[in-house]
């Protein structure tokens, strides 16, 4: 199989092959109540979904009313997506997150299991994207591997060299541990929201 995870190829044969141990197959532990808080905060909250995989989380959010958009570079994910959410398929876009075909500033974008997938040498990129996409006083909140961990995909990292590229932009508001992630990613899941500084 391709071995860079930086490349859309790289995924595609992974979901053409059913290799995809970092899908939930449904929504993960407490993303409901986090998201709950976020939406009732901020009623007309934009959230923004990168590295979607099948975009459970998007079909929740459409439910709750919010304004929800989700895109994957893998188009084979982004199918896989769009079969399970045919009325979505309009919000579910294959695209780069680090292209400019998904752009402006939104008041939450959701991590999940996104981080983790690129390859440690764009771990300053991503951080750089995230804080251009989220809006100042907006967050960047979700799930996190922090587990120092340099074979991967999933990459791990320890929140200490996690803070370090995100404090410049970002402050860190809440961490919550989990008890039940995937095998792939237990014990050293976290959810964290952070503040995008105005």
């Amino acid at each position: 199989m391709a071995q860079d995870s930086s490349k859309a190829d790289f995924w595609d044969v992974r979901y053409q092959n059913k290799v995809t141990p970092w899908d939930s197959e449904g929504l993960p532990e407490g993303f409901e109540v986090q998201a709950q808080a976020l939406l009732q905060a901020s009623p007309s909250l934009r959230v923004l979904i990168p590295g979607c995989g099948t975009a459970y989380e998007l079909a929740w959010l459409q439910q709750q009313g919010a304004d929800a958009v989700a895109f994957d570079f893998s188009a084979q994910a982004v199918a896989r997506a769009r079969q399970a959410f045919p009325a979505l398929a309009d919000r579910i876009l294959e695209a780069d997150f680090f292209g400019t075909a998904v752009d402006g500033q939104w008041g939450w974008v959701y991590e999940r299991a996104f981080l983790c997938a690129l390859p440690p040498k764009l771990a300053v990129a991503y951080a750089e994207r995230m804080a251009r996409l989220v809006a100042p006083g907006g967050v960047l909140a979700g799930y996190f591997f922090l587990r120092t961990q340099a074979k991967g995909p999933p990459f791990g990292m320890s929140l200490e060299a996690l803070q370090q590229i995100l404090a410049p932009y970002f402050m860190l508001q809440k961490q919550l541990p989990l008890s039940h992630s995937l095998p792939v990613f237990a014990p050293d899941e976290y959810w964290l929201q952070w503040q995008r500084r105005v």
